[in-house]
């Protein structure tokens, strides 16, 4: 595919984060939408774990839809993308494991528009699966924000809820697992974990700073 100028088109990736209810999945259906008007051969894919409203088609909590098709694995993109595709919607990308990277950038340098939607933290904060690395490399970056359950407040954060007794990262749920929050109301430490969280550190940088200037005199 080649502008009139002669020169290669340029691929783009384009990542849309941030927690659940943010609307990164109804964000992601609305780009494609608008590409499908501009009459672009788009697909969508979504990881093959993520059934929980339907097998085969990406739906956001405000139950808007559009066709997709579940791959098992990054690879499966690559085997199953058509020639004449021109923009390439992936949602959920956080559960997808660490080739997702190699596959987008492979996309890009295809000159395909590529478009990442996933959650950017777990919800402990951490980071989740291969995001930092798609966060980095991308050429746009949006992250939104949901609503705070508890207050109202603009929601950065995922919150788990303790009845799922779940540590791990991975738990596919929705409203009956997890809720939006913002960070005052997602903040789990209990006081003794939040003093020792912030005196260790300190200490220890104080005690690095110490070192460095006897070492200096």
């Amino acid at each position: 595919m080649r502008h009139s100028m002669g020169h290669l088109a340029s691929g783009v990736v384009e990542v849309v984060c941030g927690p659940m209810f943010s609307g990164k999945t109804e964000e992601l259906i609305r780009r494609v939408r608008r590409a499908q008007i501009a009459r672009l051969k788009t697909q969508i894919f979504k990881p093959s774990i993520d059934d929980r409203y339907h097998e085969s088609k990406v739906v956001s909590h405000s139950s808007l839809s559009i066709q997709a098709v579940p791959v098992r694995n990054s690879v499966q993109i690559l085997e199953k993308l058509l020639d004449t595709t021109r923009v390439v919607a992936i949602d959920e990308v956080q559960f997808f494991d660490k080739d997702i990277i190699a596959v987008v950038k492979k996309l890009a340098r295809r000159g395909i528009r590529v478009i990442c939607a996933g959650l950017d933290q777990d919800f402990k904060g951490n980071s989740f699966g291969p995001m930092p690395e798609l966060l980095c490399m991308a050429d746009h970056v949006d992250k939104i924000h949901a609503i705070c359950t508890v207050c109202g407040s603009s929601a950065s954060k995922t919150y788990r809820k303790p009845e799922e007794d779940c540590d791990e990262q991975i738990l596919v749920g929705e409203g009956d697992a997890y809720e939006a929050r913002c960070r005052t109301h997602w903040d789990a430490f209990e006081e003794d974990e939040d003093l020792l969280a912030f005196s260790l550190p300190l200490k220890s940088a104080h005690t690095k700073s110490e070192a460095v200037v006897n070492a200096q005199e």
